[in-house]
């Protein structure tokens, strides 16, 4: 089975660098790279629109968007290998910081946009089949034996990142004691049948193949999900989860070698506009601007116990003590 996921991994990062590599300049156009993470496809493709729309009024240039997904570990890595991009939008902010650290973005870019440049938010809900059969509402429901659980893997996908320290929030605040914390998740971990390299790789094995009971997913792609396949599924909110901050940053050497800076920071700040936000909000993921996520107040349900990375010591440290090879994540699942 390592083979197979080795080979798969290779796969994808050839395509992303296909991707990254094609198309850079039109001469009346100016041409940027997005690479972004899975379930963002949708809400980039809307816009991308709006901000090319944007971009030509008031510059009177025209811009064109390319965009590159996948789990947001691996288009890291694919950035770090050569992927050309001029803006990243990951899950997390440790996929930035990968980056970071080769030096193709400026130290600081967490303070370069509002909010730690985060401009939306997301939560880990469950999402199950209509009529709910397990009668699944809580965390220590996916312990139960029988549960088939889907959920992608975090050594590729940051939202499986999530999707971890989203159960272990609710087991600390259940549970008060590490080795019982960590006993947990193991139960709840040996449940999972099916194990993607992305968070829209699960929702396909879920929802098109049919695999599992519950699949643990982005709060946006759940609704996503229920749009596409109206009447088909129930989206269940845990008593406790996290509040995930995706993050966003210009990749500076790339942009500074493409003449692209102006528009690539143009296209992230214009995330936080009100329309932006609306669109934000229409996709499924929450609006960082307060005053636009309450108009969304009946599709979200905000009275959820949000745990924070800041509670794990940021990311760093919980890379470090869960995700990085021999961590939690390694023991847990025998990897």
């Amino acid at each position: 089975m390592f083979g197979k996921k080795k080979i798969w991994f290779v796969f994808c990062l050839l395509a992303a660098l296909f991707l990254c590599s094609c198309g850079r300049k039109k001469s009346d156009t100016v041409t940027i790279t997005n690479v972004s993470y899975d379930p963002t496809r949708e809400f980039y493709e809307q816009y991308n629109k709006l901000f090319e729309k944007f971009y030509q009024k008031k510059y009177g240039k025209k811009v064109e968007v390319i965009q590159s997904h996948g789990g947001s570990g691996s288009q890291a890595r694919s950035v770090v290998e050569g992927c050309n991009a001029d803006v990243v939008t990951l899950a997390l902010e440790h996929d930035i910081t990968l980056i970071e650290n080769t030096g193709l973005i400026d130290k600081g870019w967490e303070r370069e946009f509002a909010r730690s440049s985060a401009p939306y938010t997301s939560t880990i809900v469950f999402l199950v089949r209509k009529g709910n059969p397990r009668k699944i509402k809580d965390w220590d429901d996916l312990t139960k034996k029988g549960v088939e659980v889907i959920t992608p893997d975090p050594k590729s996908s940051g939202g499986a990142c999530w999707n971890f320290l989203a159960g272990l929030s609710y087991a600390k605040s259940k549970l008060h004691n590490e080795a019982k914390e960590k006993a947990f998740m193991k139960k709840l971990y040996a449940n999972v049948s099916v194990m993607d390299s992305g968070a829209r790789g699960s929702t396909t094995t879920f929802v098109e193949n049919g695999k599992g009971d519950v699949l643990i997913q982005w709060e946006n792609e759940a609704i996503t999900t229920m749009a596409s396949y109206p009447g088909k599924y129930e989206m269940i909110t845990p008593s406790v989860s996290i509040l995930a901050q995706p993050s966003v940053a210009v990749v500076d050497d790339n942009a500074r070698a493409n003449h692209t800076k102006k528009v690539s920071k143009a296209y992230l700040q214009y995330l936080y506009s009100k329309e932006a936000q609306e669109l934000i909000g229409k996709s499924g993921f929450r609006p960082s601007d307060q005053d636009v996520l309450q108009n969304f107040s009946n599709q979200f349900d905000l009275s959820v116990d949000l745990w924070t990375i800041k509670d794990y010591g940021g990311w760093n440290k919980a890379y470090q003590k869960y995700f990085d090879d021999g961590a939690w994540f390694d023991k847990i699942y025998e990897y």
